[in-house]
């Protein structure tokens, strides 16, 4: 490989060993110092470069990618506070297991600790939010340095997707001149002929995965305890990126069945939407499955608790499921492919440190319908539970009582419900997510919801929905509060400057409305100007310095101009206003209701 410096020669080489690795994304943010690598991966046929100009949205698009694909997505900054500005995403990425490789340039190391402009300490920035993390040598045309490079690159890449996926950092030191000019003796001639310089055949270092899997003896104390169990329970929490590619939605509804297990289903683990869901009931697949079910926050904590558990995924959105769980006296197994204890109730009896889909394969290897001993009416109770909690929930999304009693769940419950098959749905952190778990009905449409359920953070919201649906064709839908939306508006650059499209539902409460649901709500002050935070801002204006077209809508409205926006092209900023507190009532309301069903029907099974 040749190149008319030593800086451009090590941009060339690792961006050269990072393609060969199979990455195919970076996200880059510009600057002087990071210009070796910047030039590098603009002269990468096999890379597709994409250009953020604020720091923090960058690194969120780069997650966005990187989740819905649970492939790595790369990052560029320059130094100084450039690199501080990506640590929120790298903090998402470690908790939620996303691949993420940060490219940070820096300063030559002389200068650290000395006073010199825009240098900082970089070196181990991210703490133990990484997987792994090297300060790369300075650039330089020597054979065993350039092969070190090639392999740190290797291994870089490996390790974001390694047993437990994440972020990785290489911090770049770069001295002048960073461009492609030609310093003469920098790079001989004869270099581009040595293996360091032209690499191999493919990656210098191919690196191989495994998947864990369960010892037999643990495999047949699961598979006796979830068979001898009467009351058994299948919880299925927000999905890690490659888990979610991995498990296979069927083969988990094949498994419930032979146990008489129901499968409560997180919005976010990839099992309450697709083609699995269909089952007895209408007919429809819309929330009548046997199998799936989705009302559960509703309603568990009138139900008898379960013997024997086993859970998938992160911890569940839903508090009240989470608590149901922690006050049953059942034995939990916990399936994590990392052997991490993801599970803060702290009353899971059993951690099993295996992949996922191994787990249930196993199973269907060994348990039979005729094995499994569960109660008959174990399962006929979320039957009934689930047909009233989405009964009373249609009852409430009327026009007639959206007219007279809005409120936001109404419209989590529409943009699932209307949703294209396939699509991309992305939905904020704060009262969003929570109402998408509670009002978004199973379906058998191939929808991928997604959130930053990690470090959940309102920051980068934007930003990481278009990074995802940047990788898809789909249709793309982003539900946000009106705090997160202004939060991230740096973000909204990326639908012209990155060719993405979405229909965005703005939920506009004018301010911090999950604040609500706390006890500091009574206490006002300083509730008000401390905590809900008004902010009157006219967002009309802000869709329109970013070219975006924007509509007002009333709750009642939302349906048919959401429909519409779905066939447009282009991206539509639609924009729902509520009071919060008359929200959180009507929430509050619709939940006694379904308590109430549901106990009245205990009573009568007593």
């Amino acid at each position: 490989m040749s190149a008319p410096n030593r800086a451009t020669l090590w941009g060339r080489v690792l961006t050269d060993e990072l393609a060969k690795g199979g990455l195919d994304a970076v996200c880059i943010a510009p600057g002087s110092r990071s210009t070796p690598l910047t030039v590098a991966f603009a002269e990468q046929p096999e890379i597709d470069v994409y250009s953020q100009l604020d720091e923090r949205s960058a690194a969120y698009f780069a997650l966005g990618r990187a989740r819905r694909t649970g492939k790595p997505t790369a990052l560029v900054c320059t130094s100084g506070t450039a690199a501080a500005n990506f640590h929120p995403a790298v903090m998402e990425a470690d908790r939620a297991r996303v691949p993420l490789l940060v490219l940070t340039a820096d300063r030559p190391p002389e200068l650290r600790d000395s006073g010199a402009n825009q240098t900082v300490d970089q070196v181990d920035l991210y703490g133990d939010a990484v997987r792994w993390d090297a300060d790369l040598p300075e650039p330089e045309a020597d054979e065993r340095k350039v092969r070190s490079l090639r392999t740190t690159a290797a291994r870089a890449l490996s390790e974001t997707t390694g047993v437990e996926p994440g972020p990785v950092h290489l911090n770049c030191p770069f001295r002048k001149p960073l461009e492609p000019i030609t310093v003469p003796g920098d790079v001989p001639d004869s270099f581009a002929e040595t293996t360091a310089g032209r690499g191999r055949d493919g990656p210098f270092v191919e690196t191989g995965g495994g998947t864990r899997t369960l010892a037999d003896d643990d495999r047949r104390r699961l598979r006796h305890a979830l068979a001898a169990a009467d009351r058994p329970l299948i919880v299925a929490g927000p999905a890690d990126p490659t888990t979610l590619a991995a498990l296979e939605p069927a083969a988990v509804v094949d498994l419930a069945n032979r146990l008489g297990a129901p499968v409560l289903a997180d919005p976010l683990s990839g099992l309450r939407f697709g083609p699995h869901v269909g089952g007895a009931g209408d007919g429809d697949g819309d929330g009548d499955s046997r199998t799936i079910y989705g009302g559960y926050d509703t309603y568990v904590p009138e139900l008898p608790t379960p013997d024997v558990v086993l859970r998938f995924g992160a911890s569940p959105t839903s508090k009240p499921l989470r608590h149901w769980l922690r006050d049953a006296d059942a034995r939990q197994f916990l399936v994590d492919p990392a052997g991490a204890w993801r599970e803060a109730t702290f009353t899971a009896t059993d951690l099993l440190a295996a992949d996922p889909a191994t787990v249930v394969d196993g199973l269907l290897e060994t348990v039979t319908t005729a094995e499994a001993g569960s109660d008959d009416a174990w399962q006929a109770r979320f039957d009934a539970a689930e047909r009233h909690h989405w009964a009373i929930r249609d009852e409430a999304l009327t026009a007639d009582a959206l007219a007279s009693a809005p409120f936001e769940g109404a419209i989590l419950a529409s943009v699932v419900s209307n949703a294209p098959d396939p699509a991309t749905v992305f939905v904020s952190n704060s009262m969003p997510i929570r109402d998408a778990d509670r009002f978004a009905r199973p379906r058998t449409a191939a929808l991928t919801m997604l959130a930053n359920r990690g470090a959940s953070g309102i920051d980068g919201i934007a930003s990481t929905a278009l990074g995802a649906g940047s990788t898809t064709d789909d249709p793309l839908v982003l539900v946000t509060g009106d705090v997160a939306f202004y939060h991230d508006s740096n973000g909204l650059l990326a639908v012209d400057r990155c060719d993405v499209d979405a229909t965005i539902v703005l939920l506009d409460n004018d301010g911090g409305g999950i604040f609500h649901e706390l006890p500091i709500e009574a206490f006002d002050p300083p509730f008000t100007d401390q905590f809900k935070t008004p902010h009157g801002v006219a967002f009309d204006a802000l869709a329109d310095a970013y070219g975006l077209e924007f509509e007002r809508v009333a709750p009642a409205a939302f349906a048919e101009a959401y429909r519409r926006s779905l066939e447009r092209a282009g991206t539509q900023v639609l924009a729902v206003e509520f009071d919060s507190e008359t929200s959180h009532r009507r929430r509050d309301e619709l939940e006694v209701r379904v308590e109430d069903a549901v106990d009245a029907l205990e009573s009568d099974r007593d």
